[in-house]
């Protein structure tokens, strides 16, 4: 068998134990605060029924990772490594975003601002570079900032897969190059910019830090 492995998820099958995101115990004050009143607008209910969708979706992407470690092991397996890498980074995606949800029924913590998977076809590697696909029209001063801000929160909190982790990186990171500065410092985008980040970074199996005057959000 052709083993791949990624350095932030080992070697997981199947049968693996979902280990979640970094533990609260671990991480840095940039994690979410106890008292935190921003909560999402889904409810309990809401909650469970996304749990079960993105279970089912990791058990797909359990059984996908079987066929391909058998293609491996084949005599025809022409491009399965790379098409493990990426099976294996999605899987422990979707597992640190399934063990943010639980923390969310659990705890009330770590609740991502929206529950669906809203689609993304941004290629931040394309020859032919274009604005990122928001629901938000691209206006960068103080209102329309803000607009773009919290989608951008939203859409990072949501991310499933390491593409879109990537892409949305790229994308906040190349927006929040074009507003004025005074409005790049407006505390209410700056959060939204900053929470975005660390659901990325959480995302991603790391933990996220945060200035000293930034609101903690997990």
């Amino acid at each position: 068998m052709i083993a791949v492995c990624l350095v932030s998820t080992g070697c997981p099958g199947p049968a693996a134990t979902r280990a979640p995101p970094t533990e609260p115990g671990e991480a840095t004050h940039s994690t979410l605060a106890d008292d935190d009143s921003d909560r999402p607008s889904h409810g309990k209910a809401e909650l469970q029924k996304a749990l079960i969708a993105e279970r089912g979706a990791e058990a797909t992407l359990e059984r996908r990772l079987v066929e391909l470690e058998a293609r491996a092991e084949g005599p025809v397996n022409v491009g399965v490594d790379d098409q493990l890498r990426i099976v294996l980074g999605d899987l422990a995606v979707r597992r640190r975003f399934i063990a943010t949800l639980e923390t969310c029924e659990a705890t009330g913590r770590w609740c991502p601002p929206r529950l669906d998977d809203p689609p993304w076809g941004y290629d931040a590697d394309s020859d032919q570079p274009t604005d990122p696909p928001l629901g938000a029209p691209l206006r960068f001063d103080l209102d329309g900032w803000r607009t773009i801000t919290a989608e951008l929160y939203g859409r990072a909190c949501a991310c499933r897969t390491v593409a879109c982790i990537d892409s949305v990186g790229v994308a906040i990171d190349e927006l929040e190059l074009r507003p004025m500065p005074m409005v790049q410092a407006d505390d209410q985008a700056a959060t939204e910019i900053t929470r975005a980040r660390e659901c990325l970074f959480r995302l991603r199996g790391k933990s996220a830090n945060r200035p000293a005057s930034a609101p903690a959000i997990d």
